[in-house]
């Protein structure tokens, strides 16, 4: 029983010590920055499900988020609907077209999906930069209007806080029970040895569009909620690359293909960046110092800091997935 195993149970907490955390000393700066990281988590852990699993790199991630904050904040911003129908919608919208895109894109493998995930994310960025629906390239602004279903701004905010947090949580426990079916078994046969996986019976195509299609729900409902916090959406911030590029150094940072793995990348990452974007020596080499840190990764430990911590202390693996 899943319910029995450690690691269930472990998710749960760390999901309340976000939600104590900072409430404890009404730290908002402390509420803001663990939302920044639940975010990052739950890129990277859906990211996961397709670096970590199948082995295919996903560059394009950040289109899910993106495409969920749009659709979430048009619903609301014109046809008047609630937060969470409108995330919600999102979600399903985005895995529906995550289906239809994988259909075509993981045909490709290697290299060659990594290009075409980043050109799906340039082609969309450019559909909705020209789409007048959408606010074209200006994107759209929210009224202060919506947020009094909420109770006001202030109060609004902890209410996305918490609901971040809780997809935060659904993140890993969709990777988790993922990764413990046959499902996940099969995708982890197709990340081994995707011939010999269909050879064995796994039916890759279907299993590849599956995982391209659960990765992207969660993610977008979080792009709902995020940019509906900052009442502002547009083109270069929804489909910024940069998001991208971190979710796989925090996915590879934790150890890609377990499932605690991304949440202590998200953390330990979050703490560097928010240290690198306040000190005056650093501010401007974030990303070099991320495409450095993920060097070091692939070149001297490609298991991650689980891999790590696996390696020194065996028994953690009955214990952290």
């Amino acid at each position: 029983m899943i319910l029995r195993r450690p690691f269930f149970w472990i998710i749960g907490a760390v999901m309340l010590l976000f939600a104590v955390a900072p409430v404890l000393g009404d730290d908002v700066q402390l509420r803001e920055s663990l939302l920044l990281a639940a975010v990052y988590i739950t890129l990277a852990s859906n990211l996961n499900i397709m670096l970590g699993y199948t082995g295919y790199v996903n560059f394009g991630c950040i289109v899910f988020f993106g495409l969920g904050g749009y659709i979430c904040i048009y619903l609301m911003n014109t046809l008047g609907w609630g937060l969470a129908t409108a995330a919600v919608t999102g979600g399903f919208a985005v895995s529906f077209l995550a289906f239809l895109f994988g259909l075509g894109i993981l045909r490709l493998r290697g290299a060659y999906f990594a290009l075409a995930t980043i050109g799906v994310n340039e082609a969309v960025q450019a559909f909705v930069s020209n789409f007048e629906p959408w606010g074209g390239s200006t994107g759209i602004y929210l009224s202060t209007e919506l947020f009094l279903p909420l109770g006001g701004p202030a109060k609004a905010l902890w209410i996305i806080y918490y609901l971040l947090v809780t997809v935060m949580g659904l993140s890993l426990y969709l990777s988790y029970f993922i990764k413990v079916s046959k499902f996940g078994l099969g995708l982890l046969a197709i990340g081994q040895n995707e011939d010999a996986a269909a050879v064995l019976g796994v039916p890759t195509p279907r299993y590849k569009a599956l995982a391209y299609c659960a990765s992207a729900f969660l993610p977008a409902i979080a792009g709902g909620l995020y940019f509906f916090k900052g009442a502002f959406i547009q083109p270069t911030d929804a489909f910024d690359l940069q998001f991208s590029t971190e979710a796989i150094v925090i996915a590879m940072l934790g150890g890609q293909g377990t499932v605690f793995g991304p949440a202590l990348g998200a953390y330990l990452y979050e703490e560097l960046r928010g240290w690198l974007l306040t000190s005056e020596t650093f501010s401007n080499f974030q990303l070099v110092i991320a495409g450095a840190l993920l060097l070091v990764i692939v070149l001297f430990a490609p298991g991650g800091l689980m891999g790590w911590l696996y390696g020194r202390w065996p028994r953690l693996r009955k214990i952290l997935e």
